[in-house]
């Protein structure tokens, strides 16, 4: 005879079992790809955030590096991956929301391929320009440069990059033209915007504000919608006068798509648990950024977001991979 009895038990087992397979999960060490060389500040969140999330998950959580095409190699090895939840990736904006749009032949779909789990950190730029430059506030080099169309330069760390897409911006919202020239990475940009070779430079905040609390470069503004604690006289450019000038270098933890929806949730748990931690918050401050933490659900709505914003960049400026 079926009873009530029987039948909730019934019910209650599927669920057992899924509560079993969730607890057995990690049953291995995970890797966390990290798309760039080793040493960059990506390798730096991925190992800091790692080893607390390797605490929190009772497994190790091995960080391997896999470089190049602007992370998108890194990205695909992941996107392309058992959805068992032991490989993740630290991926970037620029392999998510910004290369997408500039290459015809992306082998993966950010949209499609990945499982986001939380958005790490976000990284604003600092707006700077060459020291003989003479220009003292935001306002006054978008003045210059519409009187000199085609004249001023700009400084990034590569085609396709954020600060490419972060002068890009500029170059959009505040009506001028100025001319990209394209380097191996911020470091020398930031040694040309020095030298005078180039006149302005949009670079993630930890590539600048060690020449900028020395004096050696002026800070005209930042590109968040808030001003930062580490530089709280620096106006965002939107305070400047340049409308919807809010760009980030941004970091997030991906899985590949297919992912089941507990092991998700244990992963979600992990890395922002993670976040909460105080080492983690002292070393991700440093690098000049907002630490997140979103949900999932969040972070697929940001994503939509920025996808969509630099989607319209790069199609009104016409920027692409050469």
């Amino acid at each position: 005879m079926i009873t009530r009895r029987t039948t909730l038990a019934a019910m209650a087992v599927p669920a057992l079992a899924r509560s079993a397979r969730a607890q057995a999960f990690p049953d291995q060490p995970l890797r966390m790809i990290v798309p760039f060389a080793a040493g960059g500040p990506a390798d730096l969140i991925a190992r800091t955030v790692s080893r607390v999330m390797s605490d929190r998950l009772g497994k190790p959580v091995v960080v391997e590096s896999r470089a190049g095409a602007g992370g998108s190699i890194g990205v695909d090895v992941v996107a392309k991956s058992r959805p068992d939840g032991h490989t993740l990736v630290l991926a970037s904006s620029g392999a998510i929301v910004i290369l997408p749009h500039m290459r015809s032949n992306m082998p993966y779909d950010p949209l499609r391929d990945l499982t986001p789990i939380t958005q790490v950190l976000a990284v604003p730029q600092i707006v700077s320009v060459s020291p003989g430059l003479g220009v003292r506030n935001l306002a006054e080099l978008v003045a210059m440069a519409k009187a000199l169309p085609g004249q001023l330069s700009f400084g990034s760390a590569g085609i396709g990059s954020s600060l490419h897409m972060a002068g890009e911006l500029l170059k959009l919202r505040a009506g001028i033209d100025i001319v990209h020239v394209p380097y191996g990475g911020a470091a020398p940009a930031v040694t040309d915007l020095l030298g005078g070779r180039i006149q302005i430079l949009a670079a993630d905040v930890p590539a600048l504000l060690g020449q900028v609390r020395a004096g050696a470069l002026p800070a005209l503004a930042v590109t968040s919608r808030e001003r930062l604690a580490i530089l709280p006289d620096v106006p965002t450019a939107i305070e400047a006068g340049v409308p919807g000038m809010v760009s980030e270098t941004w970091y997030g933890i991906f899985g590949p798509a297919g992912i089941s929806e507990e092991r998700v949730g244990i992963l979600v748990d992990a890395a922002r648990g993670a976040l909460q931690d105080a080492e983690v918050q002292r070393v991700l401050s440093g690098q000049g950024g907002r630490i997140v933490g979103s949900t999932p659900t969040e972070f697929v709505a940001f994503i939509r977001e920025t996808y969509a914003t630099w989607g319209e960049v790069v199609r009104a400026t016409g920027a692409k991979l050469e």
